[in-house]
C-alpha cells in the first residue's frame, strides 16, 4: 500500500462528536490543537500523507487520524483529497500561514531556552543592590568569567523587596541583597558584612571627628532611601537602638544621590562606603550601636538550576567572607 485515502465527513452532515465552538476557551483550543500542528504543516508541505509520514517518522494511520480530528475539531475542511494526494483548501492556506509562524516561534523559544541552559554559553539572571553595582558585582563577574568566559548575564539592579518578587516570578535566578531574607519559599545564605558610616557635610559641626556614637546625631536631619529599601529599614532600626527616631527631610532611591544631598548640606545619612571618595562629605565610623548590614545571596527554594546558574551559585558561596572589595 503506497498511500492512504483520508475520508472526512461532509461538512453538512450531522456529527456525533462535539467539536470546538467559537465560544471555546483559548486554553481548550490550544490544548486540543497544539499537538497536531506540526503534523498539519508536514502534510501541507508535502501534499501527500505517505511522504509526510515518512519524513516525520510516524505511522500513516496516526497522521491520517490526526488530520481528520483536526478538521473535525475546527469544523473546517483544510484539505481537498484527490486519490492519494491532498491540497490545501482556502481555509487550509489561511490556517497554514498562522501555523508556520506559531511553529517557528516555538522553535525559536526552544532554541533560546536550550542556549540559556548551555553549561558553557548559558545565561544567568542576576539581581543586586544599587550600592553593589559600581564595584562589587563587576569584580565578581570578572572573577567568575576567568573560568567561564562565555557565560552570559542578565543584570538587574533594584532594592531588596523588588528583587525578591522577581525571584518568585522566575525573572531572576539569584540575587545579592540586604538584609538577608528569611522566607519559607526562599533559600538565603549570608556571604559578607558591610559596615555603615554616618556621612556628614564637609563643613558640618561633626566633620572634624573620626568616630561617633549614633545618639550624637539625634538632632540632625537625615536623608534616607525610601521605605521598602533594606538600607532604610536598617537606618530606622539603628536609630531606634540609639534612642531616637530620625527626622527625615529627603528620601531617594540611590545611595550616591543621598551623598550628593549630604554634600549640599541637606542632612546626614547612614551609608555603606562609596566605591570612589565623594568630595564635600566626611564619613564617620559609628561606634554604637554596631552599624553594619549583612549581604547575602538568595534563590527560590526548589527551583532547578541550569548548569551556568549552578556554577555561579557555587562561585558566590565560595566567596563567603570575601565578597566585598577591600
Amino acid at each position: 500500500m503506497h498511500g492512504i485515502v483520508i475520508i472526512v465527513p461532509v461538512m453538512h452532515q450531522q456529527r456525533s462528536e462535539p467539536h470546538l465552538s467559537p465560544s471555546s476557551d483559548t486554553e481548550d483550543i490550544v490544548a486540543i490543537l497544539a499537538p497536531r500542528l506540526a503534523y498539519f504543516a508536514g502534510v501541507a508541505r508535502t501534499e501527500h500523507v505517505t511522504r509526510a509520514a515518512q519524513e516525520m517518522q510516524v505511522p500513516q494511520s496516526t497522521l491520517s487520524r490526526a488530520m481528520v480530528r483536526l478538521e473535525h475539531d475546527l469544523g473546517v475542511d483544510l484539505f481537498a483529497r484527490r486519490g492519494r494526494t491532498v491540497s490545501l483548501t482556502p481555509a487550509g492556506r489561511t490556517f497554514l500561514s498562522s501555523v508556520e509562524r506559531a511553529l517557528a516561534e516555538i522553535e525559536r523559544a526552544a532554541d533560546e531556552v536550550r542556549a540559556d541552559a548551555d553549561p558553557a554559553t548559558g545565561k544567568v539572571a542576576f539581581g543586586f543592590l544599587h550600592t553593589m553595582g559600581s564595584e562589587t558585582v563587576p569584580g565578581l563577574i570578572r572573577a567568575f568569567r576567568a573560568d567561564h568566559p562565555r557565560v552570559r548575564f542578565s543584570l538587574v539592579q533594584n532594592y531588596g523587596e523588588a528583587m525578591i518578587e522577581r525571584l518568585r516570578s522566575g525573572e531572576l535566578d539569584l540575587c545579592l541583597t540586604s538584609p538577608v531574607p528569611d522566607a519559607p519559599d526562599l533559600v538565603a545564605r549570608r556571604l559578607d558584612e558591610q559596615k555603615l558610616r554616618l556621612v556628614v557635610p564637609a563643613d558640618h559641626r561633626l566633620a572634624s571627628r573620626r568616630r561617633i556614637r549614633l545618639a550624637e546625631a539625634a538632632d540632625e536631619t537625615f536623608v534616607t532611601l525610601e521605605p521598602g529599601y533594606g538600607l532604610r529599614r536598617i537606618t530606622d532600626d539603628l536609630c531606634q537602638q540609639a534612642g531616637f527616631r530620625p527626622r527625615v527631610a529627603f528620601e531617594g532611591e540611590e545611595a550616591e544621590t543621598l551623598r550628593g544631598l549630604v554634600a549640599a548640606g541637606l542632612g546626614v545619612a547612614l551609608l555603606p562606603p562609596p566605591a570612589v571618595p565623594r568630595p564635600g562629605v566626611v564619613e564617620l565610623t559609628v561606634t554604637a550601636p554596631r552599624a553594619a548590614r549583612e549581604i547575602g545571596v538568595a534563590w527560590l527554594d526548589g527551583h532547578p538550576d541550569t548548569p551556568p546558574v549552578a556554577a555561579f551559585k557555587r562561585f558566590l558561596l565560595s566567596r563567603r567572607g570575601n565578597l566585598l572589595p577591600n
